[in-house]
């Protein structure tokens, strides 16, 4: 599967931004410090990332889930 596959519904961010596609996905990640990617959370949505990218399937809904996961945890630290 491409990295340019789309997700089923796109990934909200805050700001009214959204991450449509496994390579935005990817890129949000890759942006973050690198201290940030080498938290657990970062690191599961990393490897459901590459697992839909290589696998396809019901890879791209566990890497979506993967991904709001752990935006969603990063928010709770900030509050």
């Amino acid at each position: 599967m491409p990295w340019s596959t789309p997700f089923d519904d796109p990934i909200p961010l805050r700001g009214g931004r959204r991450l449509v596609t496994l390579q935005q996905a990817a890129d949000h990640v890759m942006a973050l410090p690198e201290s940030v990617q080498h938290e657990a959370h970062w690191q599961t949505a990393i490897e459901n990332l590459i697992k839909a990218a290589e696998t396809g399937g019901g890879w791209l809904m566990f890497a979506r889930i993967a991904m709001i996961r752990a935006l969603n945890t990063d928010g709770r630290k900030t509050g």
